[in-house]
């Protein structure tokens, strides 16, 4: 596949991602700590704010309030605090308290000891006055305590038990300026101990805080230098073996989520213990990616992917070549169209169901023996024949014309033609409500859904296949657009034309780049296949050129089988309801087409 040079807008870090690598010497931390009455935070009874801002070490500024909460203040809490009801009688009030703490803290990172507590009486408060100060980063220091020291080396993770065990100046009295301050001191000292794990961002501190493992937290380093744009990552081990493949619209930051407390998977863990690098291919477009990883999955098999593994290989149904010929499950390697096969199935075993229903439907027979062309006269009636289910072309007495018959119906319906087999399904269907043996309708209605689905799918992506090459263009969200080149249902080109770039002269070069498909070259996938067909048909994807227009019988698909089951799957179905606008019937009666060619003046 080629990819044109130069027309790819290179990835930029967001705003959360600059944040995120803000190394902690340079970022500015505001220790906060509040007395309130001791009642839920959704009173917002609030009596005391104060707080400490700091950066790389030094105190920055200082900020202290005494707050009027506007109710009672418990015994037990003025006590405790020492603040009395005639303290706060000329005190701000809560909104205003808080808004001037919003004015000095800013977007620094808000820390306190048991933040949930005392953060949650400031958003609280915000939320209650109609604020809209409050910044997005926190830390827990009582958290922060519970993972950087070893077990037993405290008793417990008060404020009080870590400001006497690191020796700190101030002692904690349960005033809000005061405890600010010792939790500033106890702090620094835990970022001492976080220092020696390698932990010197925010991102570090807060992947460490979330309780990673240490093979995800040491390894973090992995991601460094990766794109930012869509494309392929693999993880690699020791001796170069591919563990596992994924893909992505910005690959550095979906690498990194790997290192984090949000990658909880037991095999994802594992794999991150055995890795010792990652290697990334840079794409032009989310689909590029998409294809390059389903052919990587199928090349190196890497052992902890689990989709797409077996995306070479596929189950489908063709005629046995015999003179009574049966519906046979044959298997097939990279090729996505086998000779006079019709599927796929993802199973052996879906494919054999559906042989056993299209032969009951039909009157093909199920027996295995390979029969003569003239039976012998003591050739035994299987029990279809018996039956009247087959006429038994295993016996010399058996009805010919009558098999060459279902043989034919067969035929019509792998070619498309399901008119007659949809018709005589639903009428039995009827008969079977009508008689209240529901289930027997219910499984009736299972099977033609399935043959349905199947139909529909092999006849889609025959007709991509046969459609020669493609020239697609989809828009990118950002004025600009996504362009692949397609031939017989395999990806061969992809480039991105900015809003500054002539979007038709990148399709062209692209067309001369496009990788040789020449008779005898690598095929395509189902897969591969599938991903390209749902994308064209995309409501926003307009087609540039096409060689073949796409077209399969009308007859083919779930248009003609009005249950909703025949619908459900809309991954494998051509025409959903928003789909039906474009696609307008073909020269030939029978034939739907869906070709879509872009005007001269689209762009």
């Amino acid at each position: 596949m080629s990819i044109t040079e130069g027309t790819t807008t290179p990835g930029q870090l967001t705003l959360d991602e600059l944040a995120a690598e803000e190394p902690l010497a340079s970022a500015t931390f505001v220790i906060v700590d509040l007395e309130t009455t001791g009642g839920p935070a959704t009173e917002a009874g609030i009596t005391e704010i104060g707080a400490v801002k700091v950066r790389g070490g030094q105190t920055l500024g200082e900020f202290a309030t005494l707050v009027d909460p506007d109710r009672n203040i418990p015994a037990h809490i003025q006590a405790m605090t020492g603040i009395t009801p005639g303290m706060l009688r000329d005190a701000p009030s809560v909104a205003g308290a808080v808004a001037s703490f919003g004015e000095f803290a800013g977007d620094a990172i808000l820390v306190a000891h048991n933040a949930p507590y005392d953060l949650g009486f400031l958003k609280a408060a915000c939320a209650r006055h109609h604020l809209s100060w409050f910044p997005g980063r926190s830390l827990d220091t009582a958290r922060l305590a519970r993972v950087a020291l070893h077990p037993g080396e405290v008793r417990n993770c008060k404020l009080a038990t870590l400001a006497q065990y690191f020796h700190s100046p101030v002692t904690p009295v349960h005033r809000a300026l005061a405890d600010a301050r010792a939790t500033t001191h106890v702090l620094h000292r835990l970022f001492e101990r976080v220092g020696s794990f390698g932990v010197v961002t925010w991102s570090d501190l807060r992947a460490f805080v979330s309780r990673v493992s240490t093979e995800q937290r040491t390894k973090r380093h992995l991601a460094d230098g990766l794109p930012t744009g869509p494309g392929v990552y693999t993880f690699v081990d020791a001796q170069g073996a591919p563990l596992y493949i994924g893909t992505s619209r910005n690959v550095r930051s979906r690498v990194r989520s790997y290192f984090s407390a949000a990658e909880q998977r037991a095999r994802m863990t594992e794999m991150i213990g055995i890795a010792q690098r990652v290697e990334a291919i840079p794409c032009s477009t989310p689909l590029e990616a998409r294809i390059r990883e389903l052919r990587a999955i199928c090349v190196h098999q890497p052992r902890y992917n689990r989709k797409s593994r077996r995306a070479s290989t596929t189950w489908w149904l063709q005629l046995s070549d015999e003179p009574a010929p049966r519906l046979v499950s044959v298997r097939a390697t990279a090729e996505a169209f086998p000779d006079s096969g019709w599927g796929p199935f993802p199973s052996r075993g879906a494919a054999r169901a559906a042989a056993e229903f299209l032969s009951s439907e039909t009157g093909l027979r199920t027996c295995t023996p390979r029969l003569a062309r003239t039976p012998a006269a003591t050739s035994p009636q299987c029990l279809r024949g018996h039956l009247g289910s087959c006429a038994a072309p295993c016996t010399r007495n058996g009805n010919r014309d009558a098999y060459a018959d279902a043989v034919q119906r067969v035929q019509q319906i792998l070619a498309g033609d399901l008119a007659k087999l949809i018709e005589t399904g639903q009428t039995r269907m009827r008969s079977y409500a009508h008689a209240e043996q529901f289930e027997e309708a219910a499984t009736l209605r299972d099977h033609m859904s399935a043959v349905v689905g199947v139909s529909e799918r092999f006849h889609r992506l025959r007709a991509l296949s046969d459609a020669g090459t493609i020239v697609a263009a989809a828009p990118d969200g950002r004025a600009g657009w996504d362009i692949h080149v397609i031939d017989r249902g395999r990806l061969v080109a992809a480039t991105h034309a900015s809003s500054s770039d002539d979007a038709r002269a990148c399709a062209r070069a692209a067309v001369t780049t496009a990788e040789d498909r020449a008779v005898g070259s690598a095929s395509t996938t189902v897969e591969e296949m599938s991903l390209l067909a749902r994308w064209l048909e995309s409501p926003d994807v307009r087609l540039i050129s096409v060689e073949t227009p796409m077209a399969w019988p009308s007859s083919a698909g779930s248009r003609m089988f009005s249950t909703e089951e025949a619908r459900a799957d809309r991954s494998t179905s051509s025409r959903t309801s928003r789909s039906h606008q474009g696609r307008p019937v073909g020269p030939a009666p029978g034939v739907t087409t869906v070709s879509r060619l872009l005007p001269p003046d689209a762009y």
